[in-house]
């Protein structure tokens, strides 16, 4: 199944292969040298076989995936031909230097995996390209370059994305060996990040490498080797020749290394130079690789409807095989004809590997396909958080010293459901802001995997005080400020959970996650996916989210568009309303994130930080207390009161105003229960079909809008589960929250809560 059999015509893999062969039996053979020769300084003819071996592998897995691909066995994949010099830093760094690759880093991918025993890179690489179920990394949902064993992290295409992950986690590896936290990366590791010249354009690729230059200039240990792969053209729109050296050549704190990615001694010279630098002095680097970019973007592309002729044949004089297979000779390594046996044999193992794995079996269910996305072990996420604290916590500044005080709870409706432990000691009751802030001093007191950072959480304490004095009591390598950029964020949470943290960023506000919903869409929560669990993101991200702030803000500091976060797979979204809440969710979520890997967002009510009455000024009925035992398992609910005649379903702000529409409607005659969801992915749907046939009657108050609100899926749930009663919803507009009093007019209140129960217990 050779592509020279197999493709009739002149087609680009035919053209690249018979011009290897030919221009490599018309070389003249050089002095003999042996293999143990120096060829030149701190290269010998053993090393050069060892990168003809890597990147002649890789050329013959691209053929041979372009035939699959042609013959209907094998799905998309983008090739590396013409970036084969990267097989250098294969060479260069170490098994255990963490790599997140360029999706053309093939030849990297070839060498690396050769270095680890038992691994078998050609039957890994052609798995993946016919999406087999026994992929060793994807299995058989993606066709990525990775490895646990060989510590190649996969990366999806998604332009630019993994840099935010790769400069977190250079900027943990050192942390974690100061802290003491167990993790797979060596102390003077390197980690390698490769990517293209197109990608290098993106925000967040200038972000991320802007964000390794700040974060080292302040003298924090930054090891990591930004490779870009320039081969002049991004898909079919080009990148001016001198743009990367001229982007990237002179900024400082960013030391520069340029080398020809199709001279083999240039590559493997500059390369080698290049990882001894950040090795030895733990700063960020950038390599720009000159390649040349064959066969076109992927197999669909017809690269000759855009590139003109001799463009394209230029590149096909600068094939870095050819240029290695030229200097074997030239050098007296080998002569021509031992080259295309090596080659030969090459294409032979690979075509005899497609053969073979093109019948390997794919994923048959949609439970095979989505098991590496919510790993659930309940009783073990319950555990965790029951462990013994390792030290005492004083409760964090503002907050009420531990007693045995009971919770202090609305005074005139029942509290049922609440899943939380009461037999430990308890605070005296607080407000949802302080709880918050103590149970973050209680984690981060209890484990030393535990970070909390992001924009003004540290000297600050938050821009509403919620993490106030937690840099002062743990220090600035657990509790620290962060530049102001949402993709460095959570790019430094991403990276730190890959070296053995439980990272807690906080996004300052709602709005501003969707700067950086990629990280969370097309990183966080793609990693486990793409890797069968083998890698995972644990962490959990505060934002701090919704609307109801009295003169403060607009839109970006009152967002309630929650949409982008709750359709994303396998995310836990929490969502207290109270202190006790507030303290068993977080708990919960950490522990859950330690056990299963989860990623977790948790969505703080901001106008409901520092509330402290329910009904009437001085009531004190909405603070509660809170344990460092509490826990709520993922999608339970709780439930206030027992009345028959209406279930009102709502969270967050929806809470409190609720409660206050069931004490006015029991003054009506009508008596309501407030579910209180809590979770708002997964949805308590248990809880919810249960409270809902108790009345028969669900009125759903939320908060978000209209249109893609939560309260949808709720509707939706109901009806899929079979409810024969009334539902009705209330919902905030489809609007932008305004500044002001105009506020009021979009979003929902009491009044309309009340209204519509009303109306739906009318009917």
């Amino acid at each position: 199944m050779s592509e020279r059999d197999a493709t009739p015509g002149s087609s680009p893999a035919k053209v690249l292969d018979d011009r290897f062969r030919a221009a490599v039996s018309a070389l003249t053979p050089g002095p003999e040298h042996g293999a143990a020769d120096d060829i030149a300084p701190g290269i010998t003819g053993a090393t050069l076989l060892e990168l003809f071996e890597a990147q002649a592998t890789s050329r013959h897995l691209d053929l041979a995936a372009r035939q699959l691909g042609a013959s209907k066995r094998g799905y998309y994949s983008i090739g590396s031909s013409g970036h084969e010099g990267n097989a250098a830093l294969g060479l260069a760094l170490r098994v255990t230097d963490p790599a997140l690759l360029h999706y053309r880093s093939g030849a990297f991918f070839v060498q690396r995996a050769r270095r680890v025993a038992d691994l078998d890179p050609i039957r890994d690489v052609l798995l993946g390209v016919v999406a087999a179920a026994a992929d060793p990394i994807s299995g058989g949902r993606h066709k990525v370059f990775g490895s646990k064993a060989a510590a190649i992290i996969p990366q999806t295409s998604t332009i630019a994305s993994h840099l935010p992950r790769a400069v977190g986690l250079a900027f943990a590896i050192d942390r974690a060996a100061r802290l003491g936290v167990s993790s797979e990366w060596p102390s003077d590791a390197v980690v390698l990040c490769s990517f293209g010249d197109a990608s290098a354009n993106h925000s967040t690729a200038a972000g991320a490498i802007n964000a390794a230059i700040h974060t080292a200039r302040q003298g924090v240990p930054l090891p990591i080797l930004f490779l870009c792969e320039d081969n002049g053209i991004g898909i079919s729109v080009p990148t001016p020749a001198d743009w990367i050296q001229q982007a990237y050549g002179t900024r400082p704190g960013l030391e520069y290394f340029g080398a020809d990615g199709c001279d083999p001694v240039d590559t493997l010279t500059t390369s080698t130079a290049a990882a001894a630098w950040v090795r030895e002095h733990r700063k960020p680097a950038f390599l720009h690789l000159r390649t040349v970019r064959l066969m076109g973007h992927a197999g669909s592309d017809v690269e000759a409807a855009y590139r003109r002729p001799a463009d394209i044949a230029a590149d096909l004089l600068r094939d870095p095989v050819t240029a290695t297979a030229r200097l074997l000779v030239h050098t007296g390594v080998a002569t021509p004809a031992e080259v295309l046996d090596r080659y030969d044999d090459i294409a032979h193992r690979v075509t005899t590997m497609a053969e073979l794995v093109w019948r390997e079996p794919k994923l048959t269910s949609a439970a095979a396909v989505i098991a590496p996305l919510a790993p659930s072990h309940p009783a073990q996420v319950r555990a965790d958080v029951l462990r013994d604290a390792q030290g005492s916590v004083d409760g964090g500044v503002g907050a009420p010293q531990s007693t045995t005080a009971t919770s202090g709870q609305p005074r005139d409706i029942a509290e049922r459901g609440a899943d939380t432990n009461r037999d430990a000691a308890v605070t005296d009751p607080m407000t949802l802001g302080q709880a918050i802030n103590r149970t973050l001093a209680s984690l981060l007191a209890r484990d030393s995997d535990v970070l909390v950072f992001g924009e003004d959480v540290g000297r600050k304490g938050g821009v509403y005080g919620v993490t106030k004095g937690l840099q002062k009591q743990f220090g600035k390598r657990r509790v620290f400020d962060t530049l102001l950029d949402e993709q460095s964020v959570l790019g430094t949470a991403l990276g730190t959970a890959l070296a053995g943290f439980v990272p807690i960023p906080e996004i300052q506000y709602l709005a501003y996650v969707h700067n950086a919903a990629d990280q969370l869409r097309g990183e966080a929560a793609t990693l486990a996916f793409f890797s069968h669990g083998r890698y995972r993101n644990p962490m959990v991200v505060r934002i701090a989210g919704y609307a109801y702030q009295k003169g403060f803000g607009g839109h970006f500091h009152n967002d309630n568009s929650i949409a982008a976060l709750r359709d994303i797979p396998g995310l836990v979204i929490a969502s207290p309303s109270r202190a006790d809440d507030a303290a068993a969710l977080l708990r919960t979520c950490v522990s859950a994130a330690r056990v299963d890997g989860r990623v977790c967002i948790y969505l703080e009510p901001i106008a409901l930080y520092h509330t402290r009455d329910l009904h009437e000024p001085g009531d004190n009925a909405w603070l509660a207390a809170t344990s460092d035992t509490s826990h709520v398992e993922i999608g339970r609910a709780r439930s206030y009161g027992t009345g028959a005649d209406l279930t009102i379903v709502t969270f967050a702000n929806g809470v409190p105003m609720s409660l206050r529409v069931a004490r006015r409607l029991a003054e009506r005659g009508i008596h309501a229960r407030v579910l209180d969801l809590r979770w708002l992915s997964p949805l308590p749907l248990d809880d919810l079909l249960q409270h809902a046939r108790a009345t028969g009657r669900v009125l759903i108050a939320d908060e978000t809008r209209h249109s893609g609100g939560v309260s949808e899926s709720l509707c939706a749930a109901l009806i899929d589960a079979g409810f024969e009663g009334r539902i009705s919803r209330v919902t905030s507009e489809d609007s932008f929250v305004p500044l002001g009093p105009a506020a009021d007019t979009v979003l929902l209140d009491e009044a309309k809560i009340e209204t519509a129960a009303g109306k739906l217990m009318a009917e």
